[in-house]
């Protein structure tokens, strides 16, 4: 994946002599010892990430952990004291006002938690502000806004004023107005935050479906986690203004690398989170025209298995299981063909956990696919064995708590 945006040892010191808390921080001094020492507040501290293109990358934190600050540097709204914002390599943390100007008119949009709309313009006029800013005709204004409208759902409204439109509403004509300047990077600011919960789940479902379709570059600022992982490629968790951990939301959830994470994550449902390539065997696949009911039940034995996918011409053509195969009183069939099931389960890599209960219920092996390939197996025991391991660990790690033992910070 080609690199859009990279970020490299970026700080951000808020008060009167940044330089020396910079070099208290260098030294090893925490963020509480600066703030005792010199009334200074380290907002973030050596940031490092990268995204790449038409990524969503999510930073999460709790308030006061610096993940907005973060965001506002990432198109210089604040000032970073020290370190790289480069976009298609281009250093925009070193760059003049007038060069600064062209990359935010150019490159980068921002889309905010409150909507901050015109009252006294149209939903239309609102969406083309950001057009108007670049000098754009007034012609061109319009039919871009209106495309951009049309992206989320709103173009009928278009001639309306904000106040005729509900929360959800209005927060699309402040994505919409971010869509209009074609911003090759899309900053969001906890967007979705103050709308009421199921409008919130529609309009991160309504992202991901945009993001599929204009593969855009977004890096989203959230404080909930779980929104987190519905919307993260990768996922950095922020605390005190540093990262502790950066992955996907099966590596956050399942390979917590700080207790810090895993108190996050310890009460988040799995199933939906890990996917079926996570869980899923070795196909152990048997070829249609070189192997006999004989051979396939042998391969069961070895392996430890009750049904096996066969292949033509290396795609899967069907399931055959040792009762078919095997018959009423051990009678064979003639052929895999004579055994074969073709109507079988199948799913994608990415499909997650909650979504194999229904396949698993045919009693056979889920075929996990990519591009008519086969790629595994899963079972339903699979799936049980994955998330029992995850709630086992969950008991672990709140037992001292009840024991009387410190618990897990």
């Amino acid at each position: 994946m080609t690199e859009k945006l990279s970020v490299k040892n970026l700080y951000k010191i808020f008060g009167d002599d940044p330089d020396q808390a910079l070099s208290l921080l260098r030294e090893g001094r925490s963020k509480d010892e600066i703030l005792e020492q010199t009334g200074m507040t380290v907002g973030v501290q050596d940031a490092e990430f990268s995204v790449g293109e038409g990524e969503i990358f999510v930073v999460m934190g709790l308030s006061g952990s610096g993940k907005s600050t973060l965001v506002r540097m990432l198109n210089r709204l604040i000032e970073p004291t020290a370190g790289e914002v480069r976009i298609d390599g281009e250093d925009i943390a070193s760059v003049g006002s007038e060069e600064l100007r062209r990359i935010r008119l150019e490159k980068i949009s921002m889309v905010f938690q409150h909507f901050a709309l015109f009252p006294h313009k149209t939903v239309c006029e609102n969406v083309e502000y950001g057009l108007k800013v670049q000098g754009v005709s007034a012609e061109e204004r319009r039919e871009r806004a209106l495309a951009a409208l049309d992206q989320v759902g709103l173009k009928a409204w278009a001639d309306r004023p904000p106040a005729a439109l509900s929360g959800g509403m209005q927060q699309r004509v402040g994505l919409a107005r971010g869509l209009a300047v074609d911003p090759q990077v899309l900053l969001m600011d906890e967007p979705f935050s103050a709308l009421d919960p199921l409008i919130r789940r529609e309009m991160q479902q309504e992202l991901i479906e945009l993001q599929r379709r204009l593969k855009m570059t977004i890096v989203f600022i959230t404080h909930d986690l779980h929104e987190a992982l519905i919307l993260g490629d990768h996922i950095a968790i922020m605390k005190e203004g540093r990262f502790v951990q950066i992955g996907t939301a099966e590596q956050i959830v399942g390979e917590p690398a700080h207790d810090y994470v895993a108190a996050f994550t310890q009460d988040i449902d799995r199933s939906r989170v890990f996917a079926a390539e996570r869980v899923m065997r070795e196909p152990e696949a048997l070829d249609l025209g070189t192997d006999t009911p004989a051979a396939a039940l042998e391969r069961m034995d070895a392996v430890g298995r009750d049904a096996l996918y066969v292949l033509e011409a290396g795609k899967p053509v069907g399931v055959v299981t040792r009762r078919e195969l095997a018959g009423p009183e051990g009678a064979r069939c003639a052929s895999l063909s004579e055994g074969l099931v073709r109507d079988f389960p199948s799913v994608g890599p990415d499909t997650k956990l909650y979504q194999l209960y229904a396949p698993c219920r045919s009693g056979l092996p889920v075929a996990v696919l990519d591009g008519g390939r086969l790629l595994g197996t899963v079972e339903q025991e699979d799936i049980f064995d994955q998330l029992a391991v995850e709630e086992a660990a969950g008991e672990a790690d709140r037992q001292p708590a009840e024991t009387g033992a410190p618990a897990v910070a």
